[in-house]
């Protein structure tokens, strides 16, 4: 008889998620079966347990999702010679064909043939999960799992924050969800000038003040527009990084950018967005760059070095943490905004050590 383990299964093409019985993925012989330790709650999974339209047109079904995850290795394939059962890990959820154009010229986070973890392919809200060996990223021994397992999402930052100049550029950063407060320590401790931090969550803003935001904007109080130029002497943000994906953000970010400057976009509109692009764009000179996870695998090494040199702290984001039983309870505070990055701990010793145990890395 197949083992069995816990999944969190998106089963029906509608909201909600089901925690159930299934098996043990085998794993293949250029494959990874990994132990999960931890794992986090990204935008997308809210997206997916809400089920909207972009859910409906890219999540596969049935399918246990989550994508972002740290733990040890249980097995490797025989084709697999740079890890072995012990090791600790977490990996890129990209799952790329490495023959197109776009893999060969150095741009795989965009292969047309992408699988992704916990989307189209089976993720990590489960005791064990596969992921393909080429894809492994090792974690240092010493490195909390809660904090291994925000990886993914903090590449999601650095690729957003370094997709152009940002030494001493003003920056607006328009969202304060987990990826838009990662992406302001990232810009600060990357050499931003001014960063601004606009949302309409007061608990979002102060968690952005935690982070490193030298100024926060509460754009359901005040005209962002108006304050961003206030705050920029009248030329706007040199640099504005949109995550929030709602078709208002999105224009405003447009409105606020400075002529000649970026605007990188990271958020997921659940429906088309209208645009000026004479006004916003074309007479602006305004450079736009589009965000889709990580470079790979250059903004894993660049993360890697932010977090082992200690440039920026994640453990302040980290505001709950649950066992996946408690789903719902997790979920319902993602989508009502009230957290910073919650994490699933899958062992439950874990869920014993205090908060300074866990998150002690030197």
């Amino acid at each position: 008889m197949a083992a069995t383990m816990m999944g969190l299964v998106k089963a029906t093409r509608g909201p909600g998620a089901e925690l159930l019985e299934v098996p043990v993925p085998v794993c293949g012989p250029d494959e990874v079966l990994v132990r999960v330790k931890a794992t986090s709650i990204c935008g997308t999974d809210v997206h997916i347990y809400k089920w909207d339209a972009w859910a409906e047109s890219a999540v596969v079904t049935p399918n246990v999702f989550g994508h972002e995850f740290a733990g040890i290795v249980e097995q490797v394939g025989e084709q697999v010679r740079h890890v072995r059962a012990g090791d600790h890990v977490s990996a890129e959820g990209h799952i790329v064909c490495g023959l197109c154009k776009a893999c060969r010229t150095g741009n795989s986070h965009v292969c047309r043939h992408t699988k992704s973890f916990g989307i189209s392919a089976p993720g990590c809200f489960a005791d064990y999960a596969i992921v393909k060996g080429a894809n492994v990223i090792p974690n240092p021994p010493e490195m909390p799992f809660e904090l291994a397992c925000l990886q993914d999402p903090l590449g999601n930052a650095v690729q957003t924050v370094l997709s152009g100049d940002i030494v001493g550029r003003s920056v607006a950063i328009i969202g304060m969800g987990p990826i838009g407060l990662m992406a302001v320590a990232v810009a600060r401790a990357c050499g931003a000038g001014r960063v601004i931090a606009v949302d309409i969550n007061p608990y979002r803003l102060e968690l952005a003040k935690t982070m490193g935001a030298d100024d926060v904007i509460n754009s359901a109080a005040i005209a962002m527009e108006a304050a961003v130029m206030d705050l920029t002497d009248g030329e706007g943000a040199e640099v504005v990084l949109e995550m929030s994906g709602h078709p208002d953000a999105i224009r405003s970010g447009f409105e606020v950018a400075a002529p000649a400057g970026r605007v990188s976009l990271l958020g997921i509109p659940t429906k088309e967005v209208s645009l000026d692009l004479s006004r916003h764009i074309i007479f602006k000179g305004l450079r736009i760059e589009g965000i889709t996870g990580r470079r790979m695998y250059q903004t894993w090494y660049q993360l890697k070095g932010l977090l082992d040199r200690h440039r920026i702290d994640l453990s302040p984001l980290i505001t709950h943490r649950f066992a996946l039983r408690d789903y719902e309870e997790a979920f319902d505070l993602m989508a009502r905004g009230m957290c910073g990055k919650i994490v699933f701990l899958h062992d439950a010793n874990e869920s014993t050590t205090t908060t300074k145990e866990r998150l002690t890395y030197v």
